[in-house]
């Protein structure tokens, strides 16, 4: 980190469509400000083709691409080729600060590389915990081990803050700002106002007339039989008259089979390809309910007054659990079912969920961080 900065030279480092979703609108923040950063973005590319829709969605031309995804890629494979391609990007533009969000292996790598080079790391929506290093996996210990590399915290709540106080993190590293990811959504959903269900070739079968359930599931803990349950739960309720279920059946093949082989031929369970962002978050907007393993789910469905069940045996995002705007489930077939139903046809337990309050944020962390680093390094602009 360089001493008496004129500007703050910041490489933003990331590689999947959730962290292009949580630092884009960041990126935009930043790059309205030529005189405070010098922006420039890396992509690792761990996963290419959903990345790519979000860098389009938000106008985004990375300056430097490593395009690391192979066909049958492993971890191994992943932390090697980021941690080399990073390295060379690091030496060439020589920032001040490497910023990277969440918990993935790219991020990880980033902080790994930028510790090598001696270069600040800014970790943002850092402290989260589920304190189960197998659940999520990989990403419970991508976190915690990005933590103790990181220079400045940026957490989406006093929970997060607390986690990383606990783990001796100084006191004056950390900052409460929300979740960025509620900044990308509510600017989403400005851009779809005037969109319908027509506008998306996808969701054309689907009845919007009926309570519209909407599932996404792919940890990698989930794979085998807890898939195998969550498909024959959906299979169930598929049996209730009113309902559609629209499920983007995510790309892994371990997720895939079981899913087509359960589900296939159900009339109401319409099985789609991944949505890219900006459909996504306009079926969230449609849907009655969402049944979700995914983290950044849980984030925003809240600000859209959509109840959350979550897929999983333990959350690092317990706020919403405890603000009640969503509840875990697991992967029993018993449980999800009758937790589903039990919202479907019970209106009171329904407007509970719909309409707690959200506690990851208001939409406005990126201004929070872009402010707080501005007083922090540059406090004469």
């Amino acid at each position: 980190m360089r001493k008496g900065l004129s500007l703050i030279k910041s490489l933003f480092f990331f590689g999947t469509r959730p962290e292009a979703i949580k630092l884009a609108p960041l990126v935009r923040e930043f790059r309205k400000r030529p005189k405070i950063f010098d922006v420039r973005v890396c992509v690792s590319a761990q996963h290419r083709e959903m990345l790519d829709q979000v860098l389009s969605f938000f106008g985004i031309v990375p300056e430097f691409d490593l395009d690391i995804m192979r066909p049958n890629q492993s971890l191994y494979d992943i932390l090697g080729r980021s941690l080399h391609g990073v390295r060379d990007v690091l030496r060439s533009f020589h920032p001040d600060y490497l910023i990277v969000q969440g918990d993935t292996t790219t991020t990880f790598t980033g902080a790994l590389a930028a510790f090598y080079e001696k270069v600040g790391v800014i970790h943002v929506e850092a402290g989260l915990r589920s304190f189960d290093k197998y659940s999520p996996f990989p990403e419970e210990m991508n976190r915690v081990l990005t933590t103790r590399l990181t220079d400045l915290h940026f957490a989406p709540t006093e929970k997060a803050r607390q986690n990383l106080l606990e783990e001796s993190v100084p006191e004056d590293r950390i900052f409460v700002v929300g979740n960025t990811g509620i900044d990308a959504l509510f600017l989403c959903l400005r851009k779809l106002s005037r969109k319908s269900p027509g506008d998306f070739e996808a969701l054309k079968p689907v009845d919007f007339s009926k309570k519209i359930i909407l599932v996404t599931g792919h940890r990698r803990e989930s794979f085998g039989k807890p898939f195998e349950n969550i498909c024959q739960a959906l299979k169930q309720i598929a049996r209730v008259d009113d309902v559609e279920i629209v499920y983007p059946v995510h790309l892994n093949p371990n997720v895939r089979k079981p899913v087509y082989e359960i589900l296939k031929g159900v009339s109401n369970v319409h099985l789609i390809e991944p949505l890219d962002y900006p459909s996504f978050v306009w079926m969230m907007n449609r849907s009655h309910l969402i049944v979700t393993d995914s983290g950044g789910v849980q984030e925003e469905a809240p600000s859209l007054g959509k109840p959350v069940l979550v897929m999983r045996d333990v959350t690092e995002r317990v706020e919403g659990i405890e603000a009640g705007t969503a509840k875990m489930v697991g992967t029993s077939k018993n449980r999800i079912v009758r937790e589903t139903l039990g919202l479907l046809r019970d209106e009171a337990a329904y407007n509970r969920m719909a309409r707690a309050v959200n506690p990851y944020g208001d939409g406005t962390a990126c201004e929070r961080i872009r402010k707080i680093l501005r007083g922090r390094l540059l406090p004469g602009k």
